[in-house]
């Protein structure tokens, strides 16, 4: 894997984890919404990461059709580390495999004068701890911090060499 490919990755984590951030904002700001369009109560969001994995590059492709194995060794040292126009290669990293609800049960409290109260005067919270939920955030803002310093360092790399090859 090659430097460019490495902060790609990166940047797919960082934005995994600014996906994971607003979606534990969204639980926050409706840790007491008590109707939503659907007619109940908010239910909590959970964001489920996926990992890329990479797709054949051009040369295992080419490799397969016409029957061979891999290249040998003088070959392949001989080709370039960037993917070639038009393959399918790219680096593996993360996405989102999507936003679910939470399945558990809305809290019930006792407030017969709440508009959304039923007629035992118990009125349906979403299941929503805002400890959990600060807990959330800092692990999505820690990984995000960690991934940006990943490529803040990908970018010192990159100009050091750039600075080698000047010389």
């Amino acid at each position: 894997m090659n430097l460019f490919a490495t902060m790609e990755t990166s940047g797919s984590a960082m934005e995994a984890e600014r996906m994971r951030a607003e979606v534990v904002a969204a639980n926050m700001a409706n840790a007491e919404t008590t109707r939503t369009a659907s007619g109940g109560p908010y239910r909590r969001q959970h964001v489920i990461f996926a990992a890329d994995q990479p797709q054949p590059g051009f040369l295992s492709a080419m490799s397969a059709a016409s029957g061979g194995g891999p290249p040998g060794p003088l070959a392949a040292a001989a080709l370039p580390t960037l993917p070639m126009p038009g393959s399918n290669a790219g680096p593996p990293g993360v996405r989102i495999g999507g936003v679910v609800e939470d399945q558990a049960p809305p809290l019930k409290r006792y407030d017969p004068g709440h508009p959304d109260a039923g007629p035992d005067g118990y009125v349906s919270y979403p299941d929503i701890n805002p400890l959990t939920e600060m807990v959330d955030l800092m692990g999505a803002t820690r990984a995000y911090g960690l991934n940006s310093a990943a490529v803040q360092a990908e970018k010192g790399m990159i100009a050091s060499a750039l600075e080698i090859a000047r010389s």
